[in-house]
């Protein structure tokens, strides 16, 4: 399984999706004084559970 690692902030495009109160608190105080952003957190999080689906077919 590949590991989460905290990115630096990619190119990207707006899409406008809600999250839960916590889960937005949680993540912001997983990058604090990190270079990465609440979106590029999302994105690879989103990469890696891609991964982890392709991987189990």
């Amino acid at each position: 399984m590949k590991k989460f690692k905290i990115p630096s902030v990619p190119p990207t495009t707006n899409k406008c999706i809600r999250f839960p109160n916590d889960i937005i608190d949680e993540v912001e105080n997983k990058i604090k004084g990190k270079p990465c952003t609440f979106s590029a957190f999302v994105i690879e999080a989103v990469k890696v559970a891609l991964d982890n689906l392709n991987e189990e077919k």
